[in-house]
């Protein structure tokens, strides 16, 4: 079937539909990625705060990203208690970049 009306079509490419990435479009998961683009690193419970989630919720959300290779984790004791150290690594990097300029594509094209 052909579409009726390729300039939707059209305008959805142009929007940036087609460039947001579906994993970063969870609040937590686009939220840690961006505290970590301004940071070398942060910990579990720096990020916990920041993003006001729970520890269930933040961890299953890191957890994805890490999956996907857009975090990367390293894990320490600090006076016997376990420390999770977040990053964000190039293909994370790359990743939100080409999100945010996919969410700035489509701001422009809502034109309000």
């Amino acid at each position: 079937m052909q579409d009726p009306n390729p300039l939707l079509t059209h305008a959805h490419n142009a929007a940036g539909l087609d460039r947001l990435d579906p994993l970063l479009q969870h609040r937590s998961r686009l939220g840690a990625c961006v505290l970590l683009s301004t940071a070398d690193v942060l910990n579990f419970s720096r990020l916990k705060a920041l993003l006001g989630e729970t520890d269930g919720n933040l961890g299953a959300q890191l957890r994805k990203l890490e999956e996907a290779g857009y975090v990367t984790v390293n894990k320490e004791f600090e006076k016997r208690k376990p420390v999770s150290w977040y990053s964000l690594p190039p293909a994370g990097r790359a990743a939100l970049k080409e999100h945010l300029r996919g969410l700035e594509a489509l701001i422009k094209a809502a034109g309000i």
